[in-house]
């Protein structure tokens, strides 16, 4: 018996990643490096319920986007990592951030990893796509370090916000 909606490529992979949290949590162990459950669910910003948690890693595990591995300095932690599948998922994510860059009222400072990642084009999300293969799959370590870009950029981009407010705060005080 076919479990799917239609054999459409579109609708397939909406049947996988086409719910609330799916691709939030791709991109938290993506972009943050987030691998185990409490970071997934106290460090990310929209704040995802512990039980909806679960059932998005269950069901990413399940579709082949994440595998799982005991913690060898701690026992009842898990480690989550990409799959090659997941890793494919870049130039996706790329386009879908270029989109809500263009189109919805996306932060500066959330925006500027996305706007690099759009500005470096497919040689960057190749490098990227290799620096997760070794973080993730035990591939050789690649010479640059897209993560450590993305991570310098976005503190940059938040350091600019704090010191427009602080400029902001002593220019309202007499």
């Amino acid at each position: 018996m076919d479990e799917h909606r239609s054999g459409c490529p579109i609708n397939l992979t909406l049947e996988v990643l086409g719910d609330r949290w799916s691709l939030i949590v791709i991109r938290d162990i993506m972009f943050g490096n987030r691998r185990h459950f409490r970071e997934l669910m106290t460090l990310s910003d929209e704040g995802i319920a512990s039980n909806v948690l679960a059932a998005r890693l269950k069901r990413l595990l399940e579709a082949g986007l994440l595998s799982k591995s005991d913690n060898p300095a701690h026992k009842q932690k898990a480690v989550y990592s990409l799959t090659e599948a997941a890793i494919e998922l870049v130039p996706l994510l790329v386009q879908m951030g270029a989109w809500g860059r263009r189109h919805m009222p996306a932060s500066p400072e959330l925006s500027i990893r996305a706007q690099l990642l759009e500005e470096g084009g497919p040689p960057m999300w190749e490098a990227f796509m290799a620096e997760l293969r070794s973080l993730h799959l035990g591939a050789p370590a690649p010479e640059r370090s897209v993560l450590a870009e993305l991570r310098a950029a976005f503190a940059a981009a938040l350091a600019r916000r704090e010191a427009r407010l602080d400029e902001f705060d002593r220019s309202r005080t007499p």
